[in-house]
């Protein structure tokens, strides 16, 4: 049995908050400059595929040192969805992308991760990735810059951080990574590819689907692939927690660096379930209105899940910029 350790520590640069900063204000101009053009909505992730409701259970066999925050105790709490493409672009589903899965787990109790007071709900931020192409914000947002300049912009970006031969490796790996298959918002699993914090442990989260049944036939369109798999059936998933074991193996601040399995394996600690129900293809119902102006965002929950690391405090800023670019 692995024991997790308790000896994590983020590496908080002196002024990175002014750094921070600078990223919201740069990335709200390229929302704003959006804004004009699809009308208001998210800096990333703004095309959104679906609102749901459903539930999470926490479950009560699971590790004492699991037992912090949202799974002290077992329980069934409601949730609700929102699925995402993951660009600052709304762009047929056919495109390569980065998939998103976000959703708000209501009626927690408990310490607000920002400081700010008491808070009722936990909020966690998922994507079809188990890390990010980058160890840092810096070099993560400068590629996110340069995408919105268009095909030169991300190659010059490139070699000019990382040089020629590096810049066209980085280059390859992040298209690669853009274009990795994807079978759908009911058979994939999502990650939260960089960690919170579990009480004094620190993790990462994954959800694994139930079904592992893929089309045979191409998907173009995920939202009418929703409403095929929920008209007659629900989709579950696994709720998994991954914890910190060592600095060398399961880095805190470097969100580039899987955490092995063979380290440090995944424990389930609790389950979605989406029952089924109508989906609105359309975005355009009361409720999918409702999700569209939801908050969901990795700070917006418990003390005993405050996200860790570079690029979760990074977010702190620039999620706060989005959402106040789309009045929220």
């Amino acid at each position: 049995m692995v024991i997790p350790s308790k000896d994590w520590k983020e590496i908080i640069e002196i002024g990175e908050e002014k750094e921070f900063e600078f990223y919201a204000i740069k990335l709200g101009e390229i929302q704003k400059k959006k804004n004009g053009e699809y009308g208001k909505g998210r800096g990333l992730h703004r095309k959104q595929i679906a609102g749901l409701k459903g539930s999470f259970e926490v479950l009560d066999s699971i590790p004492d040192y699991a037992k912090f925050g949202l799974f002290a105790k077992p329980g069934t709490y409601e949730t609700i969805f929102r699925l995402s493409n993951g660009g600052m672009e709304v762009r047929p589903d056919f495109i390569p992308d980065i998939r998103g899965f976000s959703f708000k787990v209501k009626g927690v109790e408990g310490e607000s991760a920002l400081g700010n007071g008491k808070v009722d709900c936990q909020d966690f931020t998922l994507i079809n990735h188990s890390k990010f192409s980058f160890p840092r914000s810096k070099e993560f947002l400068g590629l996110v810059f340069a995408v919105s300049e268009g095909g030169f912009g991300i190659i010059s970006y490139m070699m000019k951080t990382f040089g020629l031969i590096d810049g066209i490796k980085k280059a390859i790996d992040s298209s690669g990574a853009i274009s990795k298959p994807f079978s759908g918002f009911g058979t994939e699993q999502f990650y939260s590819a960089a960690p919170i914090s579990c009480g004094p442990y620190a993790c990462k989260v994954r959800i694994l689907p139930e079904s592992k049944q893929e089309d045979l036939i191409p998907v173009t369109d995920w939202a009418f692939d929703l409403q095929n798999k929920l008209r007659d059936s629900n989709l579950k998933f696994d709720f998994q927690l991954q914890f910190f074991i060592s600095e060398d193996k399961t880095p805190i601040e470097d969100a580039s660096i899987d955490w092995k399995e063979e380290v440090s394996p995944f424990i389930t600690v609790g389950k979605i379930i989406i029952p089924s129900q109508e989906v609105d293809t359309s975005n355009s119902s009361e409720f999918s209105k409702f999700i569209e102006a939801s908050v969901f965002d990795p700070w917006n929950g418990l003390a005993d899940h405050r996200p860790l690391g570079n690029i979760m405090r990074t977010r702190k800023y620039v999620y706060y910029e989005s959402q106040k670019n789309r009045g929220v």
